[in-house]
């Protein structure tokens, strides 16, 4: 077990990641995450949200889960079992892909690496992991391929910003598995690692997985390793970087992510929701041989009107909120024609964005749309996401 387990006021089991010590002593504030309870933040959003966007972030990501497919026909099981072309990935490369239910919903939107010749492992959402896990266990039963919820033993810390490449690089112990195990090459390896792509390397002798991937719309690292070993990375990262590298929490990576137009599940993403409403259209391989879940739904498409999402902006400070309503106008008459479903005052940006589900004659950008902000209608904009892209 990656957890050490406690008892809520309810008398549920609560699990806690294996940083939670850390966590407590650096003074977070915890909430509860699908089971879990996560640091919701150590300082304040904003000097977290900063910290990233100018520096670096460490975040601990040990909730998610890694569900592995091994086996000879691992590729075509995943080909089937997934919204994307798996069988095209080489050994070292990442993929974004989505688990579609038959019709043609989202179970969960997934992260999934090839390790190996015959081997994957995806990276769940952590309220999806038995989900996932039991999903790709029925899709993959026909084929050879073994599917093993490795998650227990597996815990995950995100280094995350523009600094983020130059820390990993100075932090000592790492090396390149294999014969030799230098850390001259450990450098020059991530310094070559593209956007999507990971590495077996090792950190003090023991093995770790290192890929160029994140949830901030910002440069950095995902670091896989073992559970025993988290703690004392994290602390050598924190000491490498020093007043660079800050400690930050689920708050922050939320307005991160909705900076950089990024879906998180359950908010832009459900099982109500065709990939295509979400602008993800693209990440479903109708062009791959043979069927795969979901394939008849998704080429049939959602009904005629069905909402879709777009990027809001709006002046002022009051931020759109999940759930407010959109509507056409700022009349009693005007009509409602959508939801919210994130929004925040851009720490970045200084003004509110939001994403919400609208329906699609008003969804072009530059179209004028009204939010009910607790029972005033705020001006917005349709805007083209992401809000922010580094280096624009």
């Amino acid at each position: 077990m990656t957890d050490a387990p406690g008892t809520t006021e309810t008398g549920t089991t609560e699990r806690r990641s294996p940083l939670d010590e850390v966590h407590r002593a650096a003074g977070a504030s915890f909430t509860d995450f699908a089971g879990w309870q996560m640091p919701v933040r150590y300082s304040s959003d904003l000097a977290e949200h900063h910290a990233v966007r100018e520096h670096a972030g460490l975040f601990d990501l040990s909730h998610m889960g890694e569900i592995v497919v091994v086996g000879p026909e691992a590729s075509d099981a995943l080909d089937y079992a997934l919204a994307g072309k798996l069988s095209a990935i080489v050994e070292g490369q990442a993929k974004y892909s989505l688990l579609l239910a038959r019709d043609g919903g989202v179970i969960d939107d997934l992260v999934i690496y090839r390790t190996g010749p015959d081997r994957y492992m995806v990276v769940a959402n952590a309220a999806n992991r038995h989900v996932v896990a039991e999903e790709l266990r029925a899709r993959t039963a026909p084929f050879e391929a073994d599917v093993f919820d490795e998650s227990d033993d597996i815990a995950l810390v995100a280094l995350q910003g523009p600094d983020a490449l130059e820390v990993l690089q100075q932090a000592p112990g790492f090396g390149i598995e294999g014969p030799g195990n230098d850390e001259e090459d450990f450098v020059a390896a991530v310094a070559a690692l593209k956007y999507y792509r990971a590495i077996a390397a090792t950190w003090e002798g023991a093995p770790v997985l290192v890929a160029r991937t994140g949830y901030t719309g910002e440069d950095g690292f995902e670091l896989y390793v073992a559970p025993e070993r988290a703690k004392a990375l994290w602390e050598t990262l924190q000491e490498t970087g020093g007043p660079r590298v800050v400690p930050c929490g689920l708050a922050s990576r939320d307005t991160l992510r909705l900076e950089a137009g990024m879906p998180l599940y359950g908010h832009e993403l459900s099982r109500d929701i065709f990939p295509v409403q979400a602008g993800l259209g693209r990440v479903v391989a109708l062009t791959k041989d043979g069927d795969f879940v979901g394939r008849a739904a998704i080429e049939q498409g959602p009904a005629e009107g069905a909402p879709v999402l777009v990027g809001l902006t709006a002046e002022g400070r009051r931020a759109p909120r999940a759930g407010y309503a959109v509507f056409d106008g700022a009349g009693e008459d005007a009509r409602e024609v959508g939801e919210i479903t994130s929004g925040a005052l851009s720490p970045t940006l200084g003004h509110p964005v939001a994403m919400a589900f609208v329906a699609p004659d008003v969804a072009e950008v530059g179209s004028s749309l009204f939010v009910d902000v607790r029972g005033t209608r705020v001006a917005a904009s349709v805007t083209a996401l992401p809000f922010y892209k580094r280096g624009a």
